[in-house]
Protein backbone atom coordinates (compact mmCIF):
# COMPACT_ATOMS: atom_id res chain seq x y z
CA UNK A 1 0.00 0.00 0.00
CA UNK A 2 1.38 3.39 -1.01
CA UNK A 3 2.12 5.72 1.90
CA UNK A 4 0.33 9.05 1.75
CA UNK A 5 2.55 12.13 1.90
CA UNK A 6 1.21 14.26 4.73
CA UNK A 7 3.82 16.99 4.47
CA UNK A 8 2.72 20.45 3.25
CA UNK A 9 3.26 20.94 -0.47
CA UNK A 10 4.35 24.56 -0.02
CA UNK A 11 6.92 26.16 2.29
CA UNK A 12 5.36 27.15 5.60
CA UNK A 13 6.06 30.82 5.05
CA UNK A 14 3.81 33.67 3.99
CA UNK A 15 4.54 35.89 1.00
CA UNK A 16 4.13 39.52 2.14
CA UNK A 17 2.95 40.43 -1.38
CA UNK A 18 0.74 37.48 -2.40
CA UNK A 19 -1.00 39.46 -5.18
CA UNK A 20 2.12 40.82 -6.87
CA UNK A 21 1.62 40.68 -10.63
CA UNK A 22 -2.14 40.24 -10.22
CA UNK A 23 -4.86 42.71 -11.14
CA UNK A 24 -8.11 43.24 -9.25
CA UNK A 25 -11.35 45.13 -9.80
CA UNK A 26 -13.17 46.53 -6.77
CA UNK A 27 -16.56 48.19 -7.19
CA UNK A 28 -17.95 50.86 -4.89
CA UNK A 29 -14.65 52.58 -4.04
CA UNK A 30 -16.14 56.03 -3.53
CA UNK A 31 -15.49 56.97 0.11
CA UNK A 32 -12.48 56.69 2.40
CA UNK A 33 -14.84 55.62 5.17
CA UNK A 34 -16.26 52.78 3.07
CA UNK A 35 -15.60 49.07 2.81
CA UNK A 36 -14.65 49.36 -0.87
CA UNK A 37 -11.82 51.74 -0.05
CA UNK A 38 -10.51 49.43 2.67
CA UNK A 39 -10.60 46.48 0.26
CA UNK A 40 -8.78 48.43 -2.47
CA UNK A 41 -6.09 49.52 0.00
CA UNK A 42 -5.59 45.95 1.22
CA UNK A 43 -5.28 44.56 -2.30
CA UNK A 44 -2.82 47.30 -3.22
CA UNK A 45 -0.77 46.56 -0.09
CA UNK A 46 -0.70 42.88 -1.13
CA UNK A 47 0.94 43.91 -4.40
CA UNK A 48 -2.00 43.97 -6.83
CA UNK A 49 -2.83 46.42 -9.56
CA UNK A 50 -6.18 47.80 -8.43
CA UNK A 51 -8.99 49.05 -10.65
CA UNK A 52 -11.40 51.15 -8.59
CA UNK A 53 -14.97 51.62 -9.73
CA UNK A 54 -16.84 54.55 -8.18
CA UNK A 55 -20.10 56.48 -8.50
CA UNK A 56 -20.03 59.44 -6.12
CA UNK A 57 -23.42 60.95 -7.17
CA UNK A 58 -25.04 58.14 -5.19
CA UNK A 59 -23.18 59.16 -2.02
CA UNK A 60 -23.99 62.82 -2.58
CA UNK A 61 -27.66 61.94 -2.16
CA UNK A 62 -27.06 60.20 1.17
CA UNK A 63 -26.90 61.66 4.67
CA UNK A 64 -23.15 61.02 4.87
CA UNK A 65 -22.38 62.81 1.60
CA UNK A 66 -19.77 62.15 -1.08
CA UNK A 67 -15.99 62.12 -0.81
CA UNK A 68 -13.22 63.61 -2.93
CA UNK A 69 -12.49 60.89 -5.50
CA UNK A 70 -9.00 62.28 -6.13
CA UNK A 71 -8.24 61.89 -2.43
CA UNK A 72 -9.77 58.41 -2.41
CA UNK A 73 -7.52 57.26 -5.26
CA UNK A 74 -4.49 58.94 -3.72
CA UNK A 75 -5.13 56.98 -0.55
CA UNK A 76 -5.28 53.67 -2.44
CA UNK A 77 -2.12 54.54 -4.39
CA UNK A 78 -0.27 55.21 -1.15
CA UNK A 79 -0.46 51.47 -0.46
CA UNK A 80 0.71 50.32 -3.91
CA UNK A 81 3.81 48.13 -4.01
CA UNK A 82 6.66 48.71 -6.45
CA UNK A 83 5.43 49.42 -9.96
CA UNK A 84 1.86 48.25 -9.28
CA UNK A 85 -0.75 50.68 -10.56
CA UNK A 86 -4.12 52.04 -9.47
CA UNK A 87 -6.71 53.09 -12.07
CA UNK A 88 -10.36 54.09 -11.81
CA UNK A 89 -13.65 54.19 -13.68
CA UNK A 90 -16.85 56.15 -13.04
CA UNK A 91 -20.08 54.28 -13.80
CA UNK A 92 -23.65 53.98 -12.56
CA UNK A 93 -24.18 50.24 -12.18
CA UNK A 94 -27.93 50.67 -12.38
CA UNK A 95 -27.39 50.94 -16.14
CA UNK A 96 -27.61 47.55 -17.91
CA UNK A 97 -24.32 47.87 -19.82
CA UNK A 98 -22.27 49.48 -17.04
CA UNK A 99 -20.95 46.22 -15.56
CA UNK A 100 -19.47 45.12 -18.87
CA UNK A 101 -17.96 48.58 -19.36
CA UNK A 102 -16.19 48.38 -16.00
CA UNK A 103 -14.57 45.02 -16.74
CA UNK A 104 -13.69 45.97 -20.32
CA UNK A 105 -11.99 49.14 -19.05
CA UNK A 106 -10.02 47.17 -16.45
CA UNK A 107 -8.80 44.69 -19.05
CA UNK A 108 -7.75 47.53 -21.34
CA UNK A 109 -5.85 49.11 -18.46
CA UNK A 110 -4.05 46.06 -17.08
CA UNK A 111 -4.28 43.48 -19.87
CA UNK A 112 -5.92 40.93 -17.61
CA UNK A 113 -7.97 40.78 -14.40
CA UNK A 114 -7.43 38.07 -11.79
CA UNK A 115 -9.84 39.10 -9.05
CA UNK A 116 -13.23 40.79 -8.84
CA UNK A 117 -14.82 42.14 -5.66
CA UNK A 118 -18.45 43.24 -6.11
CA UNK A 119 -18.80 45.70 -3.25
CA UNK A 120 -21.31 48.16 -4.77
CA UNK A 121 -24.61 48.72 -2.99
CA UNK A 122 -27.61 51.01 -3.28
CA UNK A 123 -28.63 52.89 -0.14
CA UNK A 124 -32.09 54.34 0.43
CA UNK A 125 -35.07 53.86 -1.93
CA UNK A 126 -36.33 51.15 0.41
CA UNK A 127 -38.94 50.47 3.04
CA UNK A 128 -41.16 47.88 4.75
CA UNK A 129 -43.99 45.92 3.18
CA UNK A 130 -46.79 48.39 2.51
CA UNK A 131 -44.47 51.24 1.53
CA UNK A 132 -42.53 49.76 -1.39
CA UNK A 133 -42.87 50.58 -5.06
CA UNK A 134 -41.91 48.46 -8.03
CA UNK A 135 -39.23 51.05 -8.78
CA UNK A 136 -37.69 50.55 -5.31
CA UNK A 137 -37.44 46.82 -5.86
CA UNK A 138 -36.11 47.20 -9.40
CA UNK A 139 -33.40 49.68 -8.39
CA UNK A 140 -32.04 47.44 -5.65
CA UNK A 141 -32.17 44.40 -7.89
CA UNK A 142 -30.29 46.30 -10.61
CA UNK A 143 -27.44 47.54 -8.39
CA UNK A 144 -27.20 44.97 -5.60
CA UNK A 145 -27.82 41.77 -7.58
CA UNK A 146 -28.00 42.16 -11.36
CA UNK A 147 -24.82 44.26 -11.57
CA UNK A 148 -22.85 41.68 -9.57
CA UNK A 149 -24.01 38.84 -11.80
CA UNK A 150 -23.19 40.83 -14.95
CA UNK A 151 -19.80 41.82 -13.54
CA UNK A 152 -19.05 38.15 -12.90
CA UNK A 153 -20.23 37.22 -16.38
CA UNK A 154 -17.98 39.80 -18.04
CA UNK A 155 -15.07 38.81 -15.80
CA UNK A 156 -15.52 35.15 -16.80
CA UNK A 157 -15.73 36.09 -20.48
CA UNK A 158 -12.28 37.72 -20.33
CA UNK A 159 -10.78 34.97 -18.18
CA UNK A 160 -8.31 32.48 -19.65
CA UNK A 161 -9.63 29.02 -18.69
CA UNK A 162 -7.38 27.20 -16.26
CA UNK A 163 -5.84 30.37 -14.87
CA UNK A 164 -6.50 30.79 -11.12
CA UNK A 165 -8.92 33.63 -10.46
CA UNK A 166 -11.38 34.71 -7.80
CA UNK A 167 -14.70 36.51 -7.45
CA UNK A 168 -16.07 37.78 -4.14
CA UNK A 169 -19.67 38.93 -3.87
CA UNK A 170 -20.97 40.86 -0.87
CA UNK A 171 -24.27 40.00 0.74
CA UNK A 172 -25.76 41.04 4.09
CA UNK A 173 -27.09 39.28 7.18
CA UNK A 174 -30.62 38.93 5.83
CA UNK A 175 -30.66 35.18 6.54
CA UNK A 176 -29.46 35.64 10.12
CA UNK A 177 -32.09 38.07 11.32
CA UNK A 178 -34.67 40.63 10.13
CA UNK A 179 -33.61 43.87 8.45
CA UNK A 180 -36.55 46.18 9.27
CA UNK A 181 -37.39 48.70 6.58
CA UNK A 182 -34.96 47.19 4.06
CA UNK A 183 -37.08 44.70 2.14
CA UNK A 184 -35.73 45.67 -1.30
CA UNK A 185 -32.10 45.61 -0.18
CA UNK A 186 -32.49 42.33 1.74
CA UNK A 187 -34.21 40.68 -1.24
CA UNK A 188 -31.44 41.65 -3.66
CA UNK A 189 -28.66 40.62 -1.29
CA UNK A 190 -30.45 37.32 -0.63
CA UNK A 191 -30.46 36.69 -4.37
CA UNK A 192 -26.67 37.03 -4.51
CA UNK A 193 -26.19 34.66 -1.58
CA UNK A 194 -28.65 32.24 -3.13
CA UNK A 195 -26.95 32.10 -6.53
CA UNK A 196 -23.40 31.76 -5.18
CA UNK A 197 -23.28 27.97 -5.34
CA UNK A 198 -24.66 27.88 -8.88
CA UNK A 199 -22.15 30.41 -10.23
CA UNK A 200 -19.28 28.84 -8.30
CA UNK A 201 -20.08 25.40 -9.70
CA UNK A 202 -20.09 26.62 -13.30
CA UNK A 203 -16.95 28.75 -13.07
CA UNK A 204 -14.90 26.19 -11.12
CA UNK A 205 -14.28 24.28 -14.36
CA UNK A 206 -12.46 27.36 -15.67
CA UNK A 207 -10.38 27.89 -12.54
CA UNK A 208 -12.46 30.71 -11.07
CA UNK A 209 -13.36 30.53 -7.38
CA UNK A 210 -16.55 32.29 -6.23
CA UNK A 211 -17.36 33.14 -2.62
CA UNK A 212 -19.77 35.53 -0.94
CA UNK A 213 -19.08 37.56 2.19
CA UNK A 214 -21.46 39.05 4.72
CA UNK A 215 -19.44 41.86 6.37
CA UNK A 216 -21.90 42.30 9.23
CA UNK A 217 -22.56 45.71 10.79
CA UNK A 218 -19.70 48.01 9.76
CA UNK A 219 -19.31 51.67 10.64
CA UNK A 220 -18.84 53.44 7.33
CA UNK A 221 -19.43 56.87 8.81
CA UNK A 222 -23.02 56.59 9.98
CA UNK A 223 -22.59 55.35 13.55
CA UNK A 224 -23.38 57.96 16.22
CA UNK A 225 -22.55 57.60 19.91
CA UNK A 226 -26.24 57.18 20.74
CA UNK A 227 -26.54 54.41 18.16
CA UNK A 228 -23.47 52.67 19.55
CA UNK A 229 -24.74 52.78 23.14
CA UNK A 230 -27.99 51.21 21.95
CA UNK A 231 -26.35 48.26 20.16
CA UNK A 232 -23.19 47.92 22.29
CA UNK A 233 -24.50 44.94 24.33
CA UNK A 234 -24.88 43.01 21.05
CA UNK A 235 -21.12 43.13 20.34
CA UNK A 236 -19.23 40.79 22.69
CA UNK A 237 -15.79 42.14 21.76
CA UNK A 238 -16.75 45.66 22.76
CA UNK A 239 -16.55 47.38 19.41
CA UNK A 240 -18.44 47.85 16.15
CA UNK A 241 -17.18 46.47 12.84
CA UNK A 242 -14.65 48.58 10.94
CA UNK A 243 -14.16 48.58 7.13
CA UNK A 244 -10.82 46.81 7.39
CA UNK A 245 -12.44 43.85 9.18
CA UNK A 246 -14.16 42.47 6.06
CA UNK A 247 -11.38 43.89 3.85
CA UNK A 248 -8.75 41.65 5.48
CA UNK A 249 -10.84 38.54 4.87
CA UNK A 250 -11.70 39.51 1.30
CA UNK A 251 -8.04 40.19 0.51
CA UNK A 252 -7.16 36.72 1.81
CA UNK A 253 -9.97 35.13 -0.20
CA UNK A 254 -8.48 36.32 -3.48
CA UNK A 255 -4.98 35.01 -2.68
CA UNK A 256 -3.73 31.51 -3.43
CA UNK A 257 -3.93 30.70 0.28
CA UNK A 258 -7.69 30.39 -0.24
CA UNK A 259 -7.32 28.23 -3.36
CA UNK A 260 -9.37 25.38 -1.84
CA UNK A 261 -12.32 27.60 -0.96
CA UNK A 262 -15.20 28.20 -3.35
CA UNK A 263 -19.00 28.30 -3.30
CA UNK A 264 -19.08 29.50 0.31
CA UNK A 265 -21.11 32.19 2.06
CA UNK A 266 -19.04 33.53 4.94
CA UNK A 267 -20.05 35.91 7.72
CA UNK A 268 -17.54 38.13 9.52
CA UNK A 269 -19.53 39.83 12.26
CA UNK A 270 -17.39 39.76 15.40
CA UNK A 271 -19.95 37.63 17.24
CA UNK A 272 -22.75 40.13 16.60
CA UNK A 273 -25.63 38.88 18.75
CA UNK A 274 -28.94 39.94 17.25
CA UNK A 275 -30.69 38.09 20.07
CA UNK A 276 -28.92 39.98 22.86
CA UNK A 277 -30.81 42.70 24.76
CA UNK A 278 -30.21 46.18 23.38
CA UNK A 279 -29.01 49.12 25.42
CA UNK A 280 -31.01 52.20 26.24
Amino acid sequence: METMNLEPTDPLTRDPFPLKGKSAVVTGVSRRAGIGYAIACRLAAYGANVFCHHFSPHDAEQEWGSDDITAVLKGVRSHAVGDARVADFHADLIEPNAAEQVIDAAVREFGHVDALVCNQALSGSDGPIGELSAADLDQHWAVDARASILLAQSFATHHVPGTPASIVFLTSGQDLGPMPGEVAYAAAKAAIAGVTTTIADQLADDGIRVNTLNPGPVDTGYLTDDMWQFVKPMFPFGRYGQPDDPARLIAWLVTDEASWLTGQIISTEGGFGRWRPRGS
